[in-house]
């Protein structure tokens, strides 16, 4: 499963990086906003920022939501650097701007997916991924794992080439249960990845061994 993070900020997306486990990054307005990342120009200057430090995709939002907007915009994102996917909303017009994309040889996400139904129209069209919001289904007592496993089983009936990218992932028991019902790809923030480190055994049993070693050094 490729590890994506979703934030705008460049020291947290380095610190990943550095890792060595990062494949790519999600962003969208309000992670600029929450950087102080505002205007225009701003914007795409940090999203090339951003792609020099990930080796992978990194997504970034439409504002527009209808098909021109949209594909004026995802032109000049595509534009930035070649590791942009454009970020593409789960609205009529957002099928067909990712069948436009497609067709160009643009990568896209198409992000907001709360159905099966949603994420098997934009396989259709052509996406490169999904992004269905497992986070948000629970709030609402919906079973966000349940989602995935739909998807991925329609997904490999048809052999569609699309990529499940389970978005707001909140913690780390999300990021394994998303591993194990076969998602791509997981993002989310930082501490859901470092959260994978700790275990209190692993604590403790390397705080025996340094205190062994340093008893035999004596």
């Amino acid at each position: 499963m490729k590890f994506f993070i979703d934030t705008a900020n460049l020291e947290q997306i380095k610190e990943a990086q550095d890792l060595g486990i990062l494949d790519g990054v999600t962003t969208n307005p309000s992670l600029m906003a929450k950087e102080g990342i505002t205007g225009q120009q701003n914007i795409l200057d940090h999203y090339v920022n951003i792609c020099e430090i990930s080796d992978g995709d990194v997504s970034a939002e439409v504002i527009s939501t209808d098909f021109e907007g949209m594909v004026r915009e995802g032109e000049i994102l595509a534009a930035l650097h070649p590791n942009i996917v454009v970020k593409i909303p789960m609205v009529k017009d957002g099928i067909k701007a990712l069948k436009y994309f497609s067709d160009k040889g643009i990568k896209t996400n198409c992000t907001l997916i709360f159905t099966a139904g949603q994420a098997l129209l934009a396989a259709k069209a052509g996406a490169t991924y999904v992004s269905p919001f497992i986070g948000r289904l629970d709030d609402i007592g919906y079973d966000g794992m349940e989602l995935i496993a739909q998807i991925r089983a329609i997904f490999d009936n048809y052999m569609f080439e699309t990529e499940i990218l389970a978005a707001s992932v909140r913690n780390t028991m999300h990021v394994i249960r998303c591993a194990e019902v076969g998602s791509d790809v997981m993002t989310g923030p930082l501490s859901s990845i470092l959260g994978l480190l700790k275990h209190p055994l692993t604590e403790s049993g390397l705080a025996q061994f340094l205190a062994d070693h340093a008893k035999g050094n004596k």
